[in-house]
């Protein structure tokens, strides 16, 4: 399994130990405006803003170019609007691995988003 639906899938499980062993030791995630480095910021993320809400997601679209990788999410759960579509952006390292990731609320205009 590629680290990327590692990913999705320990995320949807709540499995933050399998999160943070697919991530590169100096990577970097943005979410919501706010950048994490490093394992140990991840985690503090994964303990915090990214487990905050009680949430579902379903899997809109993947597209893959080379080493990156683009996933739309429909996130529905008990959070103020209760569903949202989720653009996240994955690099890869060349050993499979994830460097970064920013994730971001999706436009309407981004050309990516085919489902809305």
């Amino acid at each position: 399994m590629d680290a990327v639906s590692t990913y999705l899938d320990a995320i949807d499980a709540g499995n933050k130990q399998s999160v943070i062993d697919i991530f590169t030791a100096d990577a970097v995630v943005t979410d919501d405006g706010t950048t994490y480095r490093g394992h140990e910021e991840i985690l503090g993320w994964l303990g915090g803003a990214a487990s905050e809400w009680t949430t579902t997601s379903t899997r809109l679209g993947i597209d893959r170019q080379a080493r990156t990788v683009v996933a739309l999410l429909r996130v529905e759960g008990n959070f103020p609007g209760g569903r949202v579509d989720l653009r996240s952006e994955f690099a890869l390292a060349d050993d499979g691995r994830i460097t970064a990731l920013t994730i971001r609320a999706v436009d309407a205009s981004d050309p990516f988003d085919a489902h809305r």
